[in-house]
Parts: structure tokens; C-alpha cells; sequence
């Protein structure tokens, strides 16, 4: 399980960007965004510096 925290995502379409995103890169991954928290959980065998990747080349800052 991977678990990045982004600070700004503040919407749905931050949300759907994300998980499509996460997707692209495992499509059989498990993607859990919790908006309220700003965190996402990715449960996955992929490395999370793929989703890392992912998540800022969809324009947001994962920590």
C-alpha cells in the first residue's frame, strides 16, 4: 500500500485526475482518495515512484 499526501487537490476533478492517473499506470489497482484528508492510497505491487510519477504529471505535488 502506497499512501501520498496532496495538499492541493481540493476538488472531484482533482479526484478523478488522480485515480485516472494511478490507473494509467496499474489498472488493477486499488485507488482510495480521501478529498477531506488530501491523502491517496494505492494498494498495488507497482513501485510508488511510478504513482508518484503519475500523480505529478497529472499536475499535483504528492509528498
Amino acid at each position: 500500500m502506497h499512501t501520498f499526501k496532496v495538499n492541493d487537490m481540493s476538488c472531484n476533478h482533482c479526484v478523478q485526475s488522480i485515480t485516472k492517473a494511478a490507473f494509467a499506470i496499474d489498472p488493477q489497482a486499488v485507488v482510495n482518495v480521501d478529498l477531506a484528508a488530501k491523502t491517496v492510497s494505492i494498494e498495488s505491487s507497482t513501485d510508488a515512484a511510478a504513482f508518484r510519477h503519475a500523480i505529478s504529471e497529472a499536475g499535483y505535488t504528492p509528498e
